[in-house]
C-alpha cells in the first residue's frame, strides 16, 4: 500500500534527512547509492521511503554503478538520484559527463568532507566546489546547489529536481557533513503548497529529438523506453537525431554547444543569489554553512554601525558573475568566505573586475567553521 509523499509539518530533523524527505516530495522514485560517510543516512532514509511510495532503493557496488544505474533509471521514466560525498562524487565524473552529453535528467547529492584523499569522513569542508562543475572531461554545463540550513537541505533538493525534470541535466547539491548532521527546525509543506516540475515526455510515433533548429538551446522532450518512441542513446557525437557522428563538423559544434546554451541561455531564472547590502558597505560573499556566520558577523556590524552586507550564492554553478559583479560596484571591499582554500576566490575576483578589492578570509582551522566573532572583527579592520 502506498503512502502520501508528504509528511506535511514543523519537524525537528538532522539535514540528512530533511534532504531525503524533500527528495520524496519532489518525486523520486529511484535512488541508488553506495555507503559513504557522512551521507549515508541518506540512502538509509530512502531506502525506507522509496517502497512505501512505489519506488526502488538499490545499494550498489560502488559510486560508479551508483550514478549509472540512476542515469539507467532515469531514461526509464524515473526521477532518479544518487547521494555521496567527495570520493564518490570522484569516481562519478566520467558518468557525469555521460549525463550531461545524453541530457539526463538527475539529481546528484555530495555531501562534502575533508580531503583529498580519504580525508576525515565525519569532518564538513566544501572541497568539491569546482570539480563538481569542472570534475569531468570536455566543455560542458550543469547546475550545482549551496544549502546552508536544514530547511534549505529540502528546498533546494526539490529544486533540484525541477530543475533536473525543466533542463534535462545533472543537478548537484553540495551540502556538507556539518549540515547533512545538523538537526534543525524544517517545515514540510503540504502538497499543494509545493511547485513540481514533471517531465516532459515525447509524444509516441515522434522522432523525440528533432528540433526545428539544429542549435536551438530549448530543451527538447525526453522520450521513455518502452513507450512508444524511438530513441537512440550514445555519448559519442550525435546529430540532433541522437545517431552518432563523428565527421560532420555542424553535428560535433551542436554536440558540444547545444547542452551548454540550453542552461547559460536560461542562467537567469537558474541562478538565485540572496543580497542584502547597501552602497558602501563591506560585503561578504558566503556560500553553503559558511552563510551562516557571515550571516551572524554582518548583523553584529551593523548593532556596531559599521557597514556591512552580504551576498549569499545559492547557486554555484552556473557561476553568478552578473551577482558579484553587481556587489563589488556597490561594495567598499568584498571579503571572500569559503570553508576550504579559495575554491571560488578566482571566480568572484574575476566577477568583480577589479572593481573594488576582494580579500580572501579562509577558516582559522581547516575543517572548523569560521567563528563569527573573528569575521566580525575582519569587517572592522576593513571598514576603518
Amino acid at each position: 500500500m502506498q503512502v502520501s509523499r508528504y509528511r506535511s509539518g514543523m519537524h525537528f530533523m538532522m539535514g540528512n534527512i530533511a534532504l531525503a524527505e524533500g527528495a520524496i516530495a519532489a518525486g523520486c522514485s529511484f535512488m541508488a547509492g553506495y555507503p559513504i560517510t557522512p551521507a549515508s543516512e541518506i540512502a538509509n532514509r530512502l531506502s525506507q521511503l522509496l517502497p512505501s511510495v512505489g519506488g526502488t532503493f538499490l545499494q550498489t557496488e560502488d559510486e560508479i554503478a551508483a550514478v549509472c544505474a540512476a542515469i539507467g533509471a532515469s531514461w526509464t521514466g524515473k526521477k532518479a538520484m544518487t547521494a555521496t560525498s567527495g570520493p564518490g562524487l570522484s569516481l562519478m565524473q566520467e558518468n557525469i559527463g555521460f549525463a550531461t552529453a545524453t541530457e539526463t535528467p538527475l539529481v546528484i547529492v555530495d555531501v562534502q568532507r575533508l580531503g583529498p584523499s580519504t580525508g576525515a569522513p565525519s569532518v564538513g569542508v566544501a572541497g568539491d566546489i569546482v570539480q563538481a562543475a569542472r570534475g569531468s572531461h570536455g566543455d560542458y554545463q550543469l547546475i550545482a546547489l549551496s544549502p546552508s540550513t536544514g530547511q534549505e537541505m529540502f528546498d533546494l533538493t526539490v529544486r533540484a529536481f525541477n530543475l533536473a525534470e525543466s533542463f534535462r541535466v545533472p543537478v548537484i547539491v553540495l551540502a556538507d557533513a556539518f549540515l547533512g548532521h545538523m538537526k534543525e527546525t524544517v517545515r514540510i509543506p503540504s502538497a499543494g503548497d509545493l511547485e513540481i516540475v514533471n517531465r516532459r515526455l515525447a509524444a509516441p510515433g515522434t522522432d523525440p529529438l528533432s528540433r526545428t533548429d539544429f542549435l536551438d538551446p530549448s530543451v527538447a522532450p525526453m522520450p521513455v523506453f518502452g513507450r512508444g518512441c524511438r530513441a537512440h542513446v550514445t555519448s559519442s557525437c550525435h546529430d540532433s537525431h541522437g545517431m552518432r557522428n563523428l565527421s560532420d563538423p555542424a553535428a560535433m559544434h551542436a554536440y558540444v554547444t547545444k547542452p551548454i546554451e540550453k542552461i547559460l541561455s536560461h542562467r537567469d531564472e537558474i541562478v538565485q543569489v540572496e543580497s542584502d547590502y547597501s552602497e558602501g558597505d563591506v560585503i561578504l560573499v558566503s556560500y553553503g554553512t559558511t552563510a551562516r556566520a557571515a550571516q551572524a558577523a554582518v548583523d553584529g556590524a551593523r548593532r556596531k554601525g559599521l557597514p556591512a552586507g552580504r551576498l549569499r550564492l545559492k547557486t554555484v554553478w552556473p557561476f553568478p558573475d552578473v551577482e558579484v559583479e553587481a556587489a563589488a560596484r556597490a561594495a567598499s571591499s568584498i571579503v571572500v568566505l569559503e570553508n576550504n582554500l579559495g575554491q571560488l576566490l578566482p571566480y568572484i575576483r574575476s566577477a568583480a573586475g577589479g572593481e573594488c578589492p576582494v580579500l580572501f578570509q579562509p577558516p582559522e582551522i581547516v575543517g572548523q567553521l569560521h567563528d563569527p566573532v573573528s569575521v566580525l572583527q575582519v569587517i572592522e579592520e576593513v571598514a576603518r
